[in-house]
């Protein structure tokens, strides 16, 4: 079974069809794809995301599967949410491969990998410290796997 990371908590119940407020520091829950988990006696229960409302930069209401009533919301309320931990065969290691910026730049070479739930980034030395680079497919130009170099649009601030 694969190890579960907290993405998220229930702060408290949204009005009576089942919903509820839940703090995502972390993660965007319109994001997430496949089950969520929730802890019942110790026992993960797989929850999906029926629906996301954002309030604010960190929160969201949103309802769960199976749940319909303020009695479902209040039962789900101080708990955390987990999901799967990304491991190293869902994930393309890019380790030692080296980071070009768009214009052809050597920006450092990727030490690893820090698997964020929905938002995994490469960490990149690089000659002023490191820095962690965001890993999704619109940012990715290029992929040489003959020299090992990355090409790729790099947001305006990470460096």
């Amino acid at each position: 079974m694969p190890a579960k990371v907290q993405i998220a908590r229930i702060l408290k119940s949204d009005g009576t069809q089942g919903r509820v407020l839940v703090s995502f520091p972390e993660v965007d829950p319109e994001q997430i794809e496949g089950p969520v988990y929730i802890d019942f006696d110790g026992l993960p229960v797989p929850f999906f995301i029926e629906e996301v409302i954002p309030r604010g930069s960190v929160k969201a209401i949103v309802r769960f599967t199976g749940t319909s009533t303020l009695e479902d919301a209040e039962e789900l309320v101080g708990r955390s949410v987990w999901c799967d931990a990304l491991d190293d065969a869902q994930e393309e290691d890019f380790t030692g491969w080296k980071v070009l910026d768009e214009n052809g730049t050597l920006r450092g070479t990727v030490s690893g990998v820090e698997p964020i739930p929905g938002n995994p980034c490469l960490l990149v030395d690089t000659e002023n410290g490191q820095m962690m680079l965001p890993l999704h497919e619109d940012l990715i130009l290029s992929v040489d796997e003959d020299s090992r170099e990355l090409q790729m649009t790099i947001p305006d601030g990470l460096l």
